[in-house]
């Protein structure tokens, strides 16, 4: 983050009314930067975090939007630029996560999955590279996406594809740009699950343990603040992704 005497840096974060999305918004606020929140259907949510980022004393924007729709993103990134100012920091964190196999992938699904996963990360990475202006990208990915998720195929491919675009992303963006990823692993049981499935899930990484929100949020600001990094990915997922296998 910029020094107390310099104007406080806007970041957009795109899911950010829950989970992950939710915590990381919360961590860059007390670092001391301005959130543009952006969701889908967590109104609500998003509501009460932008309170929360309020009474730390930061600035906050709420922006409801669908990225499964045409042109969704870069209309959200011409409303957070009209809005609260030209965005100095984009965390890519929405996306959609539904079970399906190889045998009944339907390509409205895939393209759906695309969508939200990569195509609209990389608009609006794309629209924040021509404000002309240094900025910050950090995208998420999975790291499963090492391996074979082999009841997420949709959500598995575009993973992948938001991988490949990364590093495409930081050679063409670059200099003023900077675009990393970080792939987390077992640091938040699935909606509907407890800490219990966390736990049980430990022994199948290295460190036999599992993570949670904050060390992702320590991995976001570390690439944030790291003015010589571009192209990397921050597996933070105990060592899982060196291990190989299928998930089924």
């Amino acid at each position: 983050m910029p020094p107390s005497d310099l104007p406080a840096p806007i970041a957009l974060v795109t899911g950010a009314a829950k989970r992950l999305g939710r915590a990381i918004a919360l961590g860059l606020a007390r670092a001391g930067a301005d959130v543009a929140i952006h969701y889908h259907l967590s109104a609500e949510n998003a509501g009460t975090l932008a309170e929360e980022i309020r009474a730390l004393g930061r600035r906050a924007w709420l922006f409801p939007a669908d990225l499964s729709g045409d042109e969704a993103a870069i209309h959200l990134a011409g409303s957070v630029h009209e809005i609260a100012g030209p965005i100095d920091i984009l965390i890519n964190n929405a996306s959609l996560y539904p079970e399906d196999r190889l045998n009944d992938l339907s390509e409205t699904a895939l393209l759906q999955n695309v969508r939200v996963n990569a195509w609209a990360p990389f608009a609006l990475a794309r629209a924040m590279a021509a404000q002309g202006r240094p900025g910050n990208v950090v995208n998420f990915l999975d790291t499963r996406m090492r391996d074979y998720d082999a009841r997420h195929v949709a959500y598995h491919l575009s993973k992948r594809m938001l991988f490949s675009m990364t590093r495409m992303m930081a050679l063409e963006f670059a200099p003023r740009v900077r675009v990393n990823a970080i792939a987390p692993g077992l640091v938040l049981p699935p909606p509907g699950k407890t800490e219990s499935y966390l736990s049980e899930l430990a022994p199948t990484n290295p460190l036999n343990t599992h993570g949670d929100a904050d060390d992702v949020v320590r991995a976001v600001r570390f690439l944030i603040e790291s003015p010589f990094i571009t192209g990397q990915v921050i597996y933070v997922d105990g060592g899982r992704h060196m291990l190989g296998g299928l998930y089924d």
